[in-house]
């Protein structure tokens, strides 16, 4: 059945904030194999003008992906979320994300398509600092594949 196109504007009301820790970063940067020094040394990082370390461009998919789940586990919508497969993610950055920071989310639902019997959820979060400045914008695809005929 296909989701509801009156859900597209949608937004959900903002995630609890998220405080950003140097070790997490360092944790993260080590996982993806970035040894980029800005993400692990105080001091390489205030070479490149910021604050304090900063994180991996993708580190805040983290973030942004828990706060889509309001989206997704929201009955009225529908999504059948043991179907869905991530199709698709991009960012578009106002400034690297900071030890330190304390970032909350609002997600919005931008799109739903239907193709092929397939479901379409295009979830944009918006990331703000907790002076309410924006950092980055996440667009997360989400695919929920057509149910197989029987």
């Amino acid at each position: 059945m296909a989701l509801d196109q009156s859900f597209v504007g949608r937004s959900y009301p903002p995630t609890t904030p998220y405080e950003v820790g140097r070790e997490k970063i360092r944790e993260f940067a080590e996982a993806v194999g970035d040894a980029n020094p800005a993400y692990t040394d105080q001091e390489a990082a205030a070479a490149l003008g910021h604050p304090d370390v900063i994180a991996p461009p993708t580190f805040v998919f983290a973030i942004t992906f828990r706060a889509a789940g309001t989206v997704i586990r929201d009955p009225q919508l529908g999504l059948d979320y043991s179907r869905v497969v991530h199709g698709d993610q991009r960012f578009s950055y106002v400034r690297p994300v900071r030890a330190g920071d304390r970032l909350s989310v609002v997600s919005t639902i931008e799109s739903i398509k239907s193709l092929a019997g397939n479901d379409v959820v295009e979830i944009r979060g918006d990331v703000r600092d907790e002076a309410g400045e924006h950092v980055v914008t996440a667009w997360t695809k989400l695919v929920a594949r057509a149910a197989e005929e029987a």
